[in-house]
C-alpha cells in the first residue's frame, strides 16, 4: 500500500495514466476466446479540435467500452480522422493565401501533396486532445479515410456501385456554393431569415393581346426564364394557356403553361419558371416535357452571369455578379416599364414590396447558395433505403431513444438521389473515366479502364472528388479491413455493437452506413443506434462563436481535471434532452473526485486496503451487511441503467451510492469500531466503487486503485462487480436505515432549532415498541456518538423538539439549551417571510401573461424559487410544532 498525498492533483495523474494504458496496450483488443465487442469513433475532422459536442459524445463511448472491458469482454474501440474534403482544402487554401498564392497556381498533384504535408504537420491535433479526455482507443489501429487500405475500399464501393446501376451520372439541379466552387448537400445548408424584396414584373403577351404579372425575390433570374406557370384551374388564366411570352430584356418566347405548383392564392397566382435556378422550377419544367439538357443557365461557377445557350443576353449583363445582375436587371425592367410598383398602406410607390426571405447559406463557405445545373454523380439512395427501413422496423437495429424512429422513416421514406461528387482537388478522386463519344468506364485504375475502352480510345478521368460522407458510410467495416480482411484480431467485429451519434448526424453519416454497410455487408452495420442531444449554453441556447457563448473543455479539464468533466456529460446525459453547461456542477464533480480521494486516505490511515476477494466477505455486523447489500443494490442499478443506455441513471446511482452511503455513513458509523472484519468489508466496498466509477472517471479511480494495495492487473481490465442477491440480509438493511433516517432527523432538527453543535441532548422514547427498544439498545453507541443524544428514563412534557421515526417518537428537552420564547418568535417569522415569497411566486406563476411573455429561463427560475420557499415554509413549520 503506497500512502496517498494529501492533495488530490488530477493533471499529474491523468498525464502518467494515460500514458501508461496507451504504451502497455492496455487499449488493444487482446482476450483471445472473450467475446467480441466493437464500436466505432464518429471520426472528427482532421482540421478540428475538441468541442464541447466531440466531449459529450467520446465520454458516452468511452463509458460504454470501459465497461465492457470489465465485463470482460475483448473491446475494440476503432479510432481515426476524417480527411474532411472541404474543410481541409480551405485550410490550405487559406495559408497560400496569405503567402498570396492560390491552388490553380500549382497542379492538382502538387497541391494535394501540399495537403498532405499540412496533414503530416499540423492534421490531427484532435487526437491528442481526445488523449486528455481520456478515451480508451484503439491507437495502434488509428485510421484516416485517404489511408491506402480505406482508399482501397471506397474505390471499390463506387465501382460496383456504378456495375451494380447503383451510381449513375445526371444532369440535375444541385447545392452550389460559389465561393468553394463546388457541390454541397442539401444537409450542409442553413437556412436564414434575411431582409429582402418582392418585385412584380409585367410579362406582355407575344401577340401583343395583353400581358401576364409574376411575382418573385430573384428578378435576375428572368434571364434564363423558360416559361410562366399557372395553375390548371385558375379562371383569370385559362384564356391565356398555351399563349407565348416575350420576356423583356432577352426577348426570349417562352409558353404559359398549367401546373398546380402555381397557388392562386399566392401573389399574382402566375410564376415565372426558371428550371436552370430553382429545385421547384426544375420539376415544373421536367412536367413540362422539357429535358435538363435543354434547360438554360445563366450563371457560372463563381454565380457570374454568363451567355445561355440561345445567347439572348445581353452583353452588359455578362460577367456581372448575381447580386449586381439583380440591381441592373431591376433598373432595366423599371426604365422599360415592366416593373409593377408596390403601393404601401400610407400609399407611397416604390419598387418592391419588403419581404423577409428564406435563403439558403453554405454552412462552410457562408456564401448564399445557388440552385445550379450541372452534370454530377449520384447514389439510388431510394433504392438502398430501403433494407435499412426494414432493420429498423424489425428491430435488427434499435434506435435510442425511440422517439427518433418517427424522424428516421419520414427522411428515408421520401429520401432524393444522393449527389456524391465535388469538385474539390482533395479527397477520393471518382474513379471514372470519360471517352470522346460520352461513354463512362468506372475502374480501380486507370489501366483496368483502358481494358475497358481497348486501346486506342483516348481517356480522361473524371476530375471531381467523391462527398466526404459517401467514405465515411464504410466506417464500421472499411475500418476492419475489408474487403481484405487480413488482421485476425478485425474478424468478428461487423457488425458493431453500438454506435453513439449526435442526432445532427443521424442522415448526413448514420443512415448513410446503414445503406452501405447492408448492401455490402449484408448485415447491420450495428445493432444500436443512440442518439444524443446537444449541450448548450447555461441559459438554454445553442452554443455559437457570434454568441460568444462556446465553451471550451480543454479549459474545464485544466480547471477540474477531465474525470469531473466527463462525470457532468454522463450523469447530464437524459435521453432525447440536450444539455445545459453549468461549470459549478464540474465543479462539483471535481469535489467528488476529492471527496473519494479523502475517505481512501481515512481507509489507509485505518489500515483498509485491496480487496483478496471478489465476492463480498463473511460478515456478523449489522453495519458490514448494510454495507454489503447497498452496494449490490448499487451494481444492479447501474447493470440496468447501462443496459438501457440511461447514462444519468447509472451516473447518479454510483454517486449517490460513493458519496452518500458510503463516504458519508459507512466511514461514519464505523469510526472507532474497525476490527479486521470491517477492514475486509471496507476494502471490498472501496474496491467495488471504483470499479463501478471507473467507466465514468478513469483517471482518479485508477490512481486509487493502485495505491490501495498490492494488484495483479490495472483496474482498467479488472473484473466487473457480481450483483450477487445472496449476500443481501434484508434485516440488517432494515436497522441501519432506522438509524440514519433517526441521526438524520436528529441532526436536522438540531440545526433547525439553534442547537449548540456540542452541546448533548437527553432523548426520552415515547410510543416505541419493543423492537424499536431493542433496536435502540444494540445501536445505542453510534447514535450517541453520531446524533450527540443520551436516552433518559421515563416521559417529558416540557419545551422539546420531537422527532418521529416509524411509530416511536423521541423527544428532546430543550430547556436551558435554547431560548424557547425566543426561537419561536425565529421560526414564527421564517416561516412568515418564505410563506410570503412563496404566494408573492405563486401569484406570478398563475398569471398567464407572466408564463406567456417572460423568457423560458425566468419562468423556469419562478419555478424553481417557488418550489424552494414552499419547502422552506414547510420544513419550518415542522420544526416550529416539534417546539411543543
Amino acid at each position: 500500500m503506497s500512502e496517498l498525498p494529501k492533495t488530490f492533483d488530477p493533471t499529474e495523474i491523468e498525464t502518467r495514466w494515460y500514458a501508461h494504458w496507451e504504451t502497455s496496450g492496455q487499449f488493444r483488443p487482446d482476450r483471445p476466446g472473450a467475446e467480441p465487442w466493437t464500436i466505432v469513433n464518429p471520426p472528427p475532422n482532421v482540421t478540428g479540435s475538441l468541442h464541447i459536442g466531440h466531449a459529450l459524445d467520446n465520454t458516452l463511448q468511452d463509458v460504454l467500452v470501459r465497461h465492457a472491458r470489465l465485463k470482460g469482454k475483448d473491446a475494440l474501440w476503432v479510432v481515426g480522422t476524417d480527411h474532411a474534403g472541404i474543410a481541409t482544402q480551405m485550410v490550405v487554401e487559406r495559408q497560400l493565401g496569405e503567402k498570396q498564392q492560390k491552388r490553380t497556381d500549382f497542379t492538382r498533384d502538387e497541391f494535394v501533396a501540399k495537403v498532405w504535408q499540412w496533414k503530416e504537420e499540423s492534421g490531427g491535433e484532435i487526437t491528442q486532445q481526445l488523449r486528455r479526455l481520456g478515451c480508451s482507443m484503439d491507437w495502434a489501429n488509428e485510421r484516416f479515410t485517404m489511408d491506402e487500405g480505406f482508399s482501397k475500399a471506397v474505390l471499390k464501393v463506387f465501382v460496383d456501385l456504378y456495375n451494380q446501376g447503383l451510381i449513375y451520372r445526371d444532369k440535375r439541379l444541385v447545392n452550389w456554393d460559389p465561393g468553394l466552387g463546388t457541390a454541397i448537400s442539401d444537409l450542409e445548408v442553413e437556412t436564414k431569415e434575411v431582409k429582402g424584396s418582392f418585385w412584380q414584373i409585367r410579362y406582355p403577351l407575344a401577340d401583343g393581346s395583353g400581358s401576364i404579372t409574376v411575382a418573385t425575390t430573384r428578378p435576375e433570374t428572368m434571364l434564363a426564364d423558360m416559361a410562366v406557370a399557372v395553375h390548371p384551374d385558375d379562371e383569370r388564366y385559362k384564356a391565356m394557356l398555351g399563349k407565348q411570352i416575350k420576356l423583356p430584356i432577352t426577348g426570349r418566347l417562352i409558353p404559359i403553361v398549367a401546373d398546380e405548383h402555381a397557388d392562386p392564392t399566392l401573389g399574382t397566382g402566375a410564376v415565372k419558371i426558371t428550371p436552370g435556378h430553382d429545385f421547384n422550377d426544375f420539376e415544373v419544367g421536367k412536367r413540362a416535357g422539357m429535358k435538363a439538357g435543354e434547360m438554360l443557365n445563366m450563371l457560372d461557377a463563381k454565380a457570374q452571369v454568363t451567355q445561355t445557350s440561345d445567347g439572348l443576353i445581353p452583353n452588359d449583363l455578362l460577367g456581372v455578379d448575381r447580386f449586381w445582375a439583380r440591381k441592373l436587371v431591376v433598373e432595366k425592367l423599371k426604365a422599360d416599364g415592366f416593373l409593377v410598383p408596390f403601393i404601401d398602406k400610407e400609399g407611397v410607390e416604390h419598387d418592391a414590396e419588403p419581404r423577409t426571405i428564406q435563403t439558403p447559406y453554405g454552412d462552410r463557405s457562408g456564401d448564399v447558395i445557388e440552385p445550379w445545373l450541372t452534370d454530377q454523380w449520384y447514389v439510388d439512395a431510394e433504392t438502398l433505403a430501403k433494407r435499412p427501413i426494414e432493420a429498423v422496423q424489425s428491430g435488427a437495429i434499435k434506435i435510442v431513444p425511440k422517439s427518433w424512429e418517427k424522424t428516421f422513416f419520414n427522411w428515408m421514406e421520401n429520401i432524393q438521389p444522393w449527389c456524391v461528387s465535388r469538385q474539390l482537388w482533395w479527397g477520393h478522386r471518382i474513379p471514372a473515366w470519360f471517352a470522346e463519344d460520352g461513354s463512362i468506364y468506372a475502374a480501380l485504375t486507370e489501366e483496368e479502364a483502358q481494358a475497358q475502352a481497348g486501346e486506342g480510345v483516348a481517356l480522361t478521368q473524371d476530375p471531381d472528388v467523391l462527398d466526404t460522407w459517401f467514405s465515411s458510410a464504410l466506417w464500421p467495416f472499411a475500418t476492419m479491413g475489408w474487403p481484405e480482411n487480413t488482421d485476425p484480431k478485425l474478424h468478428g467485429r461487423y457488425p458493431n455493437d453500438v454506435l453513439i451519434s449526435g442526432f445532427d448526424i443521424l442522415f448526413f453519416w448514420d443512415a448513410r452506413m446503414m445503406m452501405q454497410g447492408m448492401h455490402f455487408m449484408q448485415d447491420v452495420p450495428f445493432r444500436t443506434l443512440y442518439l444524443h442531444g446537444l449541450v448548450r449554453a447555461a441559459d438554454g441556447q445553442k452554443m455559437s462563436k457570434s454568441k460568444g457563448n462556446v465553451v471550451n473543455p480543454l479549459g474545464l479539464i485544466d480547471r477540474y481535471g477531465a474525470d469531473a468533466l466527463r462525470f457532468f456529460m454522463a450523469a447530464m446525459e437524459s435521453q432525447g434532452r440536450d444539455i445545459k453547461m453549468d461549470e459549478k456542477r464540474v465543479e462539483g464533480y471535481r469535489n467528488f473526485a476529492t471527496k473519494l480521494w479523502n475517505a481512501a486516505r481515512f481507509c489507509q490511515s485505518n489500515g483498509i486496503g485491496a480487496s483478496k476477494t471478489l465476492e463480498a466477505p463473511a460478515s456478523t455486523l449489522a453495519v458490514n451487511k448494510w454495507i454489503i447489500g447497498e452496494t449490490i443494490q448499487t451494481v444492479q442499478a447501474v447493470d440496468l441503467a447501462l443496459a438501457d443506455y440511461r447514462f444519468d441513471g447509472a451516473a447518479n446511482a454510483i454517486y449517490q451510492f460513493a458519496w452518500s452511503r458510503f463516504c458519508d455513513w459507512y466511514l461514519e458509523l464505523i469510526k472507532g469500531t474497525i476490527d479486521d472484519e470491517t477492514k475486509a468489508v471496507a476494502g471490498w466496498v472501496l474496491d467495488q466503487i471504483l470499479v463501478m466509477l471507473h467507466p465514468f472517471m478513469p483517471f482518479v479511480t485508477e490512481e486509487l486503485w493502485s495505491k490501495l494495495g498490492q494488484r495483479d492487473y490495472d483496474l482498467i481490465v479488472a473484473k466487473w462487480p457480481i450483483a450477487d442477491a445472496r449476500a443481501m440480509d434484508p434485516g440488517a438493511g432494515k436497522e441501519i436505515d432506522w438509524l440514519i433516517r433517526l441521526v438524520s432527523e436528529v441532526r436536522s432538527s438540531r440545526t433547525e432549532l439553534n442547537v449548540p453543535p456540542g452541546a448533548r441532548l437527553a432523548v426520552h422514547l415515547r410510543d416505541a415498541s419493543a423492537d424499536t427498544l431493542a433496536r435502540y439498545e444494540r445501536l445505542a453507541p453510534a447514535i450517541a456518538r453520531m446524533a450527540r443524544i443520551d436516552r433518559a428514563e421515563g416521559d417529558f412534557t416540557g419545551g422539546a423538539a420531537q422527532v418521529v421515526v416509524d411509530e416511536a417518537t423521541f423527544v428532546l428537552p430543550l430547556e436551558g439549551v435554547i431560548d424557547l420564547a425566543a426561537e419561536r418568535t425565529r421560526l414564527t417569522k421564517a416561516i412568515d417571510a418564505a410563506a410570503k415569497e412563496r404566494d408573492s411566486l405563486a401569484g406570478r406563476l398563475n398569471n398567464a401573461s407572466f408564463v406567456e411573455r417572460a423568457k423560458p429561463e425566468a419562468v423556469d427560475k419562478a419555478r424553481a424559487d417557488h418550489a424552494e420557499k414552499s419547502a422552506e415554509a414547510e420544513r419550518l413549520s415542522a420544526a416550529l410544532a416539534r417546539l411543543g
